[in-house]
């Protein structure tokens, strides 16, 4: 397992334009992140999914020419998703269903699931930690 040399949380970013054929760039990144971080095989593709549903969740929100944010925070057992878009803030801030289906998966895909609405912004965190294994 590879370890932060300071034994506290990494913190990651990236930025990718707002557009579906780059949410794959996304799951590769967060795939990667809890490989290195020993989750085990489907702990990684609930990950993916997750990062996929959560972007499909948010593209319709975004400004034309925008971007997806993602955050990855990663420290020795767990691995949190914050995925973010720029939303038009002279709008009412949008707001998911949180009883929808697409809301139900991701409950099911993380052990944490959020939404931060604010002005100009919208967000989904996922957060997935990995198993004791004995």
């Amino acid at each position: 397992m590879i370890e932060s040399p300071t034994g506290k949380a990494e913190s990651t970013q990236l930025w990718v334009p707002a557009d579906p054929s780059y949410v794959s760039v996304l799951r590769t990144v967060t795939a990667s992140l809890a490989a290195r971080r020993d989750f085990t095989i489907e702990e990684i593709d609930d990950l993916r999914l997750a990062v996929d549903e959560a972007s499909a969740l948010l593209l319709p929100h975004t400004l034309d020419g925008g971007q997806l944010r993602a955050t990855f925070e990663v420290d020795a057992d767990s691995l949190e998703v914050e995925v973010t878009v720029a939303t038009d803030p002279a709008a009412e801030p949008p707001r998911l269903d949180e009883s929808s289906f697409a809301w139900m998966v991701l409950a099911a895909l993380a052990d944490v699931v959020g939404m931060d609405v604010r002005t100009g912004s919208l967000a989904l965190t996922l957060r997935k930690t990995r198993r004791v294994r004995t």
